[in-house]
């Protein structure tokens, strides 16, 4: 087993089923991203530069998914919180992945990258 599968599997459900899913959803955006770990958490990268990032929040519980330039992306459900330039958006593991909101937003975020 992978560093990358190893987070993945060492969570409980619901959360596990739910980052499965959305690292399912994350690699079918383009075929330039590729999953890595960095900082102990699976890192999605596009053309070798950070893209998103997955984790589960320690007070909640729940994951998120982390925008690298989030900061550059408006829309009501980012959260800023602290960060400057990352923004997250939560996920509700007992209920369905809104897929299409979900692969619009990734889509704005990689465009950021593709003007580079």
């Amino acid at each position: 087993m992978t560093q990358n599968d190893a987070f993945y599997f060492n969570k409980q459900e619901p959360n596990k089923g739910c980052l499965l899913a959305l690292r399912d959803i994350i690699l079918k955006q383009d075929g330039n991203i590729a999953e890595t770990t960095k900082y102990g958490m699976p890192c999605f990268c596009y053309k070798k530069k950070a893209f998103v990032y997955l984790w589960v929040d320690k007070n909640t519980k729940e994951p998120y998914i982390l925008f690298v330039e989030g900061a550059r992306l408006n829309h009501p459900e980012l959260e800023a919180g602290k960060r400057s330039r990352m923004k997250i958006l939560r996920v509700n593991p007992v209920i369905d992945i809104p897929a299409q909101k979900l692969a619009s937003l990734l889509q704005r975020a990689l465009d950021l990258y593709r003007k580079e």
